[in-house]
């Protein structure tokens, strides 16, 4: 389930995610600002694991302006509303990432270049069942993250996509 560099989700889902995070705002009595939606729209209009860090350079890449606490205080409100998952790499910081429906995945994350990749394998599935089950323990979830090298950084290569892409 690797997702090759800046992969974009469909406008059609973006454009529910909007609509969605603004009924979130509106239920909770918070102001639908232009830098909370434009904030919304850097997160939702990938599939790339971003920081906060990347969330702000990205809006000034587009032309827009947000301070770090605005981002911050922004993917939190996200996070709750469910729409964006907070993913800690053990990095020092967190990552973001849209959560439209996807299933539950593993990650790869490259220790070099930053990239993470998704992956989802049945027996994966299985194998963490059945070892709880070995140890009388009952399975609610799990989270896997395997560090290593993605094959570019592994031949030497110099990457395009930058840290967060969601594959190589």
């Amino acid at each position: 389930m690797s997702d090759g560099g800046h992969a974009h989700p469909g406008a059609d889902a973006v454009a529910a995610d909007r609509a969605a995070f603004r009924a979130y705002l509106r239920d909770h009595n918070l102001p639908a600002t232009a830098q909370r939606l434009a904030i919304a729209d850097v997160v939702l209009g990938t599939d790339r694991h971003l920081s906060a860090e990347e969330i702000a350079r990205e809006l000034r890449s587009q032309g827009a302006t947000a301070g770090t606490a605005t981002v911050y205080r922004t993917v939190e409100v996200l996070v709750r509303s469910g729409l964006v998952v907070e993913r800690d790499f053990g990095e020092g910081f967190k990552r973001y990432e849209a959560s439209r429906g996807v299933p539950h995945h593993e990650h790869l994350l490259c220790t070099v270049c930053g990239d993470v990749t998704e992956f989802r394998d049945e027996r994966l599935e299985r194998m963490t069942t059945l070892l709880a089950e070995a140890h009388d323990f009952s399975r609610q979830r799990h989270r896997l993250v395997i560090y290593g090298l993605c094959g570019r950084c592994r031949r030497g290569h110099s990457h395009t996509a930058g840290p967060g892409s969601r594959g190589a």
